[in-house]
């Protein structure tokens, strides 16, 4: 039976104990195995594999000893309790050994998990799974995840109370970061609130959200955009003496001046242009980087953008000048750009 992505939600919450088995398939691997392992955690537990109720199957083992997935299944543990037979990379190539286990499977044996990737419609396997009328076949896409998805990991994460801005951001972190990567970040903001009963904050979760830039270079880029020449020079020497790259501090001011420049061309103004930044910008600096925008506005962006460009070039060029001093001289030509009204 083939399960769509409500049926499948409630699938991996509480798998059927009554079914032989289940395939998850598709191009994302990590999904695939953060799924198969909710699954078989629901099945047998958190002691499942410790208990040695969980029996592990390669394709490529199976291809070769074509019993050990019928053994698996029958096979009687130490401890009492559910039981699994997992097979991992999958090909239609054991769909005969697979199809004989799921037909010859009777309620008490361990459950068969199957993990494939990228099947097509005419695949053996896919159409066994989806056809039998006691085992399911799941396609696992690399979508970003949806709402109810991003609901049901807060909710194991132990997140409940989340402010609208916050769930906004954690919103764009699904879409921007892999499955794995997201829940890590959940599970490190769950931490991060213990003995906290304040609503989950966008604060919050720009503090635990990935780092995309080093604070210094950010810290600077808010000095030029905003403005504040007598700030300049102090950050420069220390992000100097740090050994920062040039040509790496002209591709991050690049960016910045680029984003701000989409958001004050926005239809909708700079704060939707903000919130539609890839990747995405969170909390405090969101709104701070919004009243930049606004503030400079799209024209005076297109000139700081030129700026920009031709210091680029120059420092990538066979210019003899020095590059520090090259990019300090376009800097302090923003800040002065920024205070033009």
């Amino acid at each position: 039976m083939k399960l769509n992505a409500r049926e499948a939600l409630s699938y991996f919450a509480k798998p059927d104990r009554g079914k032989a088995g289940v395939l998850l398939y598709g191009p994302d691997t990590m999904r695939i195995a953060l799924r198969r392992q909710e699954i078989i955690e629901n099945l047998i537990g958190k002691q499942g594999e410790e208990e040695m109720r969980l029996s592990r199957i390669s394709g490529a083992e199976l291809r070769k000893d074509k019993t050990l997935l019928l053994d698996a299944i029958r096979e009687q543990g130490f401890f009492p309790g559910p039981r699994v037979a997992f097979v991992e990379d999958a090909t239609d190539t054991i769909s005969e050994v697979v199809k004989d286990a799921l037909f010859d499977w009777r309620e008490g044996d361990a459950q068969v998990v199957v993990t494939a990737g990228q099947l097509k419609a005419s695949s053996k396997l896919r159409k066994l799974f989806e056809g039998h009328p006691s085992a399911y076949a799941i396609a696992i896409y690399a979508d970003p995840p949806s709402r109810a998805e991003i609901e049901e990991t807060l909710s194991k994460a132990g997140l409940k109370d989340i402010s609208r801005e916050a769930m906004t951001d954690i919103e764009a972190l699904a879409r921007v970061l892999d499955p794995g990567d997201f829940r890590q970040t959940l599970e490190k903001l769950a931490l991060y609130k213990i003995g906290d009963s304040t609503p989950v904050s966008s604060e919050d979760v720009q503090n635990c959200a990935p780092a995309t830039t080093e604070a210094e270079v950010d810290d600077l880029l808010n000095v030029v955009a905003e403005g504040k020449q007598q700030e300049l020079g102090p950050l420069m020497l220390k992000l100097g003496g740090q050994g920062i790259d040039p040509v790496a501090l002209s591709i991050f001011t690049m960016r910045h001046f680029r984003t701000l420049h989409a958001a004050a061309s926005d239809p909708g103004g700079a704060g939707a242009g903000i919130a539609r930044a890839r990747p995405p910008i969170f909390g405090p600096r969101r709104d701070r980087m919004t009243r930049q925008a606004s503030a400079w506005g799209m024209y005076k962006l297109e000139m700081a953008l030129g700026i920009l460009t031709d210091t680029d070039l120059t420092l990538r060029s066979a210019s003899k000048a020095p590059t520090m001093a090259v990019m300090e001289r376009a800097l302090l030509r923003l800040t002065m750009l920024a205070q033009r009204r």
